[in-house]
């Protein structure tokens, strides 16, 4: 009984951040590149439309559909796994759940209906005019070819970066056994760098972790290596 009242409230946990999350979707990776790909394909589209015109459509129908077009994406992808959770939570286990979660029937695919139903939406509501709407229910292909030219634009960008930041992982280990501290900070700095800019990937992340624990213990320590088991032992439960 216990145990099922711990998970309940593990799931409830869970599901909160997801809700928690949904709202700041824009803010990440994923979403920026959505936003971004969407300004590109309203420049293509509305040529003689100004700057601050063209931001205040976006913003138009990102306001008239991402609340339902959010439920949409989470409802409709949820056989992805935790895929789905990282789309709204930022949290991969690995850059396979992230070309999942964004071409494989999730977000690409259904880009599509949110950006068909927010023209709908802002047309009847009349915060844009006829022409307009037409434009761009016919440009839609252009709209999403955009969106998705900056997706994989973000996922090969994402590769490099998480190459690199496996590459300073490697290197601070190495530097590590070798008690070089100099080395060590000059890789722990370009591994923090690296880890702004990364979606995170759980194992990825929890290794980059464990070694800013163990970086910070020896620093700490007057940059003494003779750390205990125990301390070994929190640096890895604190991750």
């Amino acid at each position: 009984m216990e145990e099922l009242l711990n998970n309940r409230m593990d799931l409830n946990l869970e599901n909160n951040l997801i809700l928690e999350k949904q709202n700041n979707f824009f803010e990440t990776n994923i979403g920026k590149a959505i936003n971004g790909g969407i300004n590109i394909g309203l420049r293509l589209l509305l040529p003689d439309f100004l700057e601050n015109q063209i931001i205040e459509i976006k913003d138009i129908l990102m306001s008239q559909g991402i609340k339902d077009g959010i439920k949409t994406i989470t409802n409709s992808i949820m056989d992805l796994g935790k895929s789905v959770t990282g789309i709204f939570t930022g949290k991969f286990e690995n850059i396979t759940q992230i070309e999942n979660a964004i071409k494989n029937g999730g977000v690409l695919d259904l880009t599509s209906k949110v950006l068909d139903k927010s023209i709908d939406l802002a047309k009847q509501n009349k915060l844009i005019n006829n022409s307009t709407a037409i434009v761009l229910k016919k440009g839609q292909k252009v709209l999403l070819k955009s969106i998705n030219n900056n997706m994989e634009n973000m996922l090969t960008s994402q590769m490099k970066s998480i190459e690199k930041l496996d590459k300073y992982i490697s290197n601070w280990k190495s530097a590590y056994k070798e008690k070089n501290i100099e080395k060590m900070k000059k890789e722990y700095k370009k591994i923090n760098t690296e880890l702004n800019k990364v979606i995170p990937i759980e194992k990825t992340i929890k290794t980059a972790r464990n070694i800013e624990n163990i970086h910070n213990l020896i620093l700490n320590n007057g940059n003494n290596f003779n750390l205990s088991e125990t301390e070994l032992d929190l640096a890895k439960k604190l991750v």
